[in-house]
């Protein structure tokens, strides 16, 4: 009689292990995702502030007097307004939110693209603590207002 009241405690034993297992699995995956979204988030700073910069150069090294935004983001693999080859981008990179290398373009007056953004319609876990030049992002509802956005500054004259 002894014997079989024992058995079900082995058994309860190995349920309630399994049910801990679970939890603990669970708690990894959400840690896991997390940290995945954050290295996203530093991946899609660096992509976009790339941009920003291809775009300020291709702009500034604009031959004459008028300067252009590129019409396309493609322009910036390979200017064609210059007698040697200029690369701004070796690659139009995907975008790190989506996967995908299709970003949303902010236009310029002149037609040109003078930034870029995600089609992430995701909330940041980034809120703040931001550089200078990304100070806009602070407080975003979405990826997509991570606008990386090339302002050609005045100059001091004018």
């Amino acid at each position: 009689m002894r014997r079989r009241l024992q058995c079900g405690f082995t058994y309860l034993g190995v349920l309630f292990l399994v049910a801990l297992l679970g939890i603990v699995v669970a708690g990894v995956g959400v840690v896991w995702s997390t940290a995945q979204q954050r290295e996203h988030e530093r991946d899609l700073l660096f992509v976009g502030n790339a941009f920003r910069w291809a775009i300020a150069n291709y702009y500034d090294r604009t031959p004459g007097t008028v300067k252009r935004y590129p019409d396309s983001l493609k322009d910036l693999l390979k200017d064609g307004r210059q007698l040697g080859l200029q690369r701004y981008l070796r690659q139009v990179y995907a975008d790190p939110m989506t996967g995908k290398a299709e970003w949303g373009t902010v236009k310029a007056p002149d037609g040109g693209i003078m930034g870029i953004y995600s089609l992430s319609k995701d909330q940041p876990m980034k809120s703040g603590g931001f550089r200078e030049r990304d100070k806009t992002f602070e407080g975003a509802r979405s990826y997509a207002d991570w606008q990386f956005v090339y302002v050609p500054k005045k100059p001091a004259n004018q």
